[in-house]
């Protein structure tokens, strides 16, 4: 009997009291749910084994990353209908308690058979133990992350290899004659542009990843880097092009923690997609570091993701996906926690500008590189490793269009006693 379809919706709406968006299509041939859209492909029972021991976001990651559940058809549409599907609904699920839920499981379980759990995907991390952010454990969350080959980078990121969102005019939404490399230079000059660079002047590129910030403002403003990231491949990457360059003589990159930078006074101090990996414990810590290696007048440049404060914050947990296949350890803080922070350490902070729109425009390019050099990469890394990116670069894009997170800039001015900040008076006029 060709049943498994019908019967993985109606689990579904059981648990969550409300009709489910998308057709499913199982291991069996059968297939239920609305005609139009995207499909939910259900490619073998093990998926629902994975869901059982771990409900929730972890056991469809794992379900995901092993191949085991596909979508056919417009991924950003089957995201967005599935994320608005669990968001609206979280309030409203049932206890496991609940008569329906109960009954809903154990058909779950006998669909998905009575085999032990399978082990997790060989690209998920193992959980990790002891505190949070210490030296050797943020070495480890790093090159979790980006230790992955940079050839692989250079199929997502594209020829300016620069990891963090690009900076878009009108032209850059789909179909728009913007390209990716032009709105990543944008950005790079935004940045130099709000730290108001000039020849000589000494700039400390925190996580400075591929080297691409540093090149910029070493060859467009004449200015002295030095780049510090915790990952060797980036570091040996970064240093390969600057010597190609010819800029050697005004780019130093270390492969170095934050903590350890002692050589300061900086006249600039810019942290791109960096604070994202501090975490909470530590942001405090970080914001006084990077403080104390300004001079008075200096100004920092803060990039930054953001999530929507919860109403109990005591209550916030990292996303497991996340946590387990993509950014180890990370955090993402509200940008009100991030903005008293950094009041906290002593800087004025002066600017705020939110570009949330600028990101998804920017995933969405990098998801259609990856898709491009599908068969490299996954020759490069693992069809797995391959399937990860796919789905968080994916869902992220969604999670910015629908606000559900943001990402900021930053302007904070290490101000001096007598007060002049050196600002424009007309704020983004930046000079």
């Amino acid at each position: 009997m060709s049943d498994a379809a019908p019967r993985l919706t109606t689990f579904a709406e059981e648990l969550l009291r409300s009709p489910f968006p998308l057709r499913v299509r199982a291991w069996d041939g059968s297939e239920s749910g609305p005609p139009d859209g995207p499909v939910l492909v259900v490619r073998h029972r093990r998926a629902l084994r994975r869901l059982l021991w771990r409900p929730g976001e972890l056991g469809l990651a794992r379900a995901w990353v092993a191949g085991e559940i596909d979508v056919d058809g417009d991924l950003y549409t089957a995201l967005d209908r599935l994320s608005g599907f669990v968001w609206e609904r979280q309030a409203q699920r049932p206890s496991p308690r609940d008569p329906g839920v109960r009954s809903a499981l154990r058909s779950l379980a006998a669909l998905g058979g009575p085999l032990p759990p399978p082990p997790p995907p060989v690209e998920e991390i193992r959980r990790r133990t002891g505190p949070l952010h210490t030296r050797r454990r943020d070495r480890q969350a790093i090159s979790h992350h980006y230790d992955v080959g940079n050839p692989f980078y250079e199929i997502v990121l594209g020829p300016s290899m620069v990891y963090s969102c690009a900076y878009w005019d009108d032209a850059g939404a789909p179909g728009g004659a913007v390209t990716l490399e032009k709105a990543q230079r944008a950005k790079l000059d935004l940045v130099c542009r709000k730290l108001g660079l000039t020849a000589d002047q000494r700039l400390l590129d925190v996580g400075c990843g591929w080297g691409s910030l540093a090149m910029h403002a070493a060859g467009e403003y004449g200015v002295r880097v030095t780049g510090v990231t915790l990952s060797r491949e980036q570091a040996a990457y970064a240093r390969k092009r600057i010597a190609e360059a010819g800029l050697t003589d005004r780019i130093e990159i270390r492969v170095q923690d934050y903590r350890d930078v002692r050589d300061g006074p900086y006249d600039a101090i810019s942290s791109i997609g960096m604070a994202e990996h501090v975490g909470a414990t530590r942001y405090l810590e970080y914001a006084r570091r990077l403080h104390g290696l300004l001079k008075p007048g200096g100004r920092l440049l803060n990039h930054q993701i953001a999530r929507r404060p919860e109403e109990n914050e005591a209550a916030y947990r990292v996303d497991e996906f996340i946590d387990r296949y993509v950014f180890p350890d990370g955090e993402l803080s509200p940008l009100g926690s991030t903005v008293s922070t950094l009041e906290q350490a002593g800087f004025e902070v002066r600017d705020v500008e939110s570009i949330r729109e600028h990101y998804a425009l920017t995933l969405r390019r990098w998801v259609a590189n990856l898709e491009a050099g599908w068969a490299r990469a996954v020759r490069l890394t693992s069809p797995g490793r391959a399937r990860v990116w796919r789905l968080y670069m994916a869902a992220s894009a969604v999670s910015f269009e629908r606000s559900r997170i943001g990402v900021n800039q930053v302007l904070a001015v290490k101000t001096p006693r007598g007060g002049a900040s050196g600002l424009p008076l007309r704020t983004r006029v930046w000079s």
